[in-house]
């Protein structure tokens, strides 16, 4: 197969992946990092401490987790073609690989925010800081470097998800390499395939380390001393408005 015959089918399938892995993306993060967050609220010790709410979401994570990927869209079929009326094309793989995706990147983001120094959260709720302050304010924006070292991880993930789910008829990349290079015994398409997939992520890999160095050096966990800082504008708050130093913290935070 020549490269004018190529080209038109790798710049669909291009397009075909990136649109799949994008938009599971934006759910697997929307689901995930409540749930991941979630997790460590309800864990033992927890601000929002309830141990059988903790292991019922830990163990359907789990459950989830264990499954492989090409069972799960089996599995969720007819979820899948009540949702988007099909369960071929690449509309129809978001949904599998968005509800794959959640618990992998929940799980990443429990990890991401148990690693938060717990004396900013002692912090916040000495100055009157409720839950979500404390989430807001300090567990997520000092996980942050850490989240966004856990998304590119799952974009990672996905990519090799959305090429499985081409082999049952969901378009992309996967598709390609199976139906053109596997069964059409096209050899030289299907390595294109598979250069195109290890150049993909490897810029994704460094798009996201990069700016979760970035997140690093600007005042992520690595940065000079968070907890004083923190403090040190309660203080300067207090100070500045005549009033409880305190009470004035709690409306910095929040």
């Amino acid at each position: 197969m020549s490269w004018s015959e190529m080209h038109p089918l790798l710049s669909q399938a291009c397009w075909d992946t990136l649109y799949m892995v994008g938009w599971s993306t934006l759910i697997a993060v929307a689901g995930g990092l409540p749930l991941g967050v979630l997790l460590v609220l309800t864990d033992r010790g927890g601000l929002l401490q309830n141990v059988l709410a903790n292991k019922v979401i830990g163990q359907t994570v789990n459950i989830a987790r264990s499954m492989p990927f090409i069972i799960l869209m089996v599995a969720l079929m007819n979820f899948t073609r009540w949702v988007t009326g099909t369960t071929i094309g690449r509309e129809a793989a978001i949904v599998p690989l968005a509800i794959g995706a959640i618990p992998y990147f929940a799980r990443l983001v429990e990890t991401s925010v148990r690693e938060v120094d717990g004396g900013l959260v002692e912090a916040v709720q000495s100055m009157g800081g409720n839950t979500w302050t404390v989430v807001r304010k300090v567990l997520v924006p000092e996980a942050l470097p850490s989240l966004i070292a856990g998304t590119t991880t799952t974009v990672v993930a996905l990519i090799g998800y959305s090429a499985m789910a081409g082999t049952v008829g969901a378009g992309g990349l996967g598709d390609i390499a199976i139906r053109y290079g596997y069964q059409r015994f096209e050899t030289q398409l299907m390595w294109v395939t598979v250069a195109i997939l290890a150049v993909v992520i490897s810029l994704i890999q460094f798009a996201g380390d990069l700016a979760a160095r970035s997140l690093h050096r600007r005042g992520g966990r690595s940065g000079p001393a968070p907890r004083l800082r923190l403090l040190k504008a309660g203080a300067a708050g207090g100070a500045g408005e005549g009033g409880d130093p305190a009470t004035a913290g709690v409306s910095k935070a929040a």
